[in-house]
């Protein structure tokens, strides 16, 4: 997966720890804390992590992205299973979530038929109202 940090378009150009640190976050499956340690920084990871958030987040997408095929299967594969497939909710939720962050959600479609029998509606003339009203004076 470390061909996936050479398609990610930078932003900003990266010292040879922070583009470590990237490489060992995709190859520690995530592990930020683990990343940063082979990357040869020391102490708080949340730094790292905070400095680097764009190239993250954009790391993060593709390696969603690179998931989806793999999730459309697992739904296809939950979906035409003839025996009993352990922890499938779990693993249907998971492929759902997948697709969804990515974009592939089911589309809602409303379909609206109208049908009028002329095009011409006429209203009754309007009446005008009369007020009969009464001034009352406030006696001070």
């Amino acid at each position: 997966m470390t061909g996936l940090l050479n398609s990610l378009n930078r932003k900003k150009e990266l010292t040879v720890k922070q583009q470590s640190f990237l490489d060992h976050l995709v190859d520690t499956n995530g592990d930020a804390k683990k990343s940063a340690e082979l990357a040869g920084y020391s102490g708080n990871h949340y730094q790292v992590l905070k400095s680097l958030k764009n190239e993250v987040l954009e790391l993060t997408t593709e390696v969603l992205a690179q998931s989806a095929p793999q999730a459309a299967f697992k739904l296809l594969d939950i979906m035409n299973a003839d025996a009993p497939i352990p922890q499938a909710t779990n693993k249907l939720q998971a492929a759902q979530t997948i697709l969804d962050r990515v974009g592939i959600a089911k589309t809602e479609r409303l379909d609206i038929n109208h049908k009028v029998s002329s095009g011409i509606f006429i209203m009754p003339e309007k009446e005008t109202v009369i007020i009969d009203a009464e001034v009352i004076k406030d006696s001070e």
